[in-house]
């Protein structure tokens, strides 16, 4: 506590004022979120989100069962980045789940036209966009249209069976 005179720094007012009114983890949480890619890394933090902070557990949110084992044998090493990208005593422990990652994931359609046009004609373009136009939800619509789209190119042609080629 300071004595008469003496002046508060802004930080510390809000420090103060945040930890009474039970928002410090709220506050940590959302620095997190905000700096999730520089203290992960690039590759990590494509594929997991630090969704929420709860009683100094950190509750990820992992793309996939691969990233959920991989973290486990790298939840030491994380739990001491964040530690010390947040304080010593804001996160003591990690929960992950498998999830959907918020924000940037789907495939923007001016990057798929241009994949298309050098995979695919101007035909089968068309006769793709319209087998998905029934689909209401934009950002499914252009995820499948992504998939069909590379299909063609990782399947390897098989050669057509004739009646003596038959299993």
């Amino acid at each position: 506590m300071s004595g008469p005179g003496t002046l508060d720094s802004f930080g510390s007012i809000l420090s103060g004022l945040s930890k009474r009114l039970g928002l410090e983890s709220r506050l940590v949480e959302l620095r997190l979120q905000h700096r999730w890619r520089d203290i992960v890394g690039e590759p990590m933090a494509s594929h997991t989100w630090p969704a929420q902070i709860r009683f100094k557990k950190l509750y990820l949110i992992v793309r996939n069962s691969v990233w959920l084992q991989q973290l486990t044998f790298l939840k030491p090493a994380l739990l001491t980045k964040l530690q010390a990208a947040s304080g010593v005593e804001s996160v003591t422990d990690i929960a992950c789940r498998v999830g959907e990652i918020p924000g940037g994931t789907e495939a923007s359609p001016v990057s798929l036209t241009t994949d298309l046009g050098s995979t695919q004609s101007e035909k089968s373009w068309a006769e793709l966009v319209s087998h998905t136009a029934m689909i209401e939800d934009p950002s499914i619509r252009e995820r499948l249209r992504e998939v069909i789209s590379r299909y063609p190119a990782q399947v390897s042609p098989r050669p057509a069976k004739g009646p003596s080629q038959a299993p």
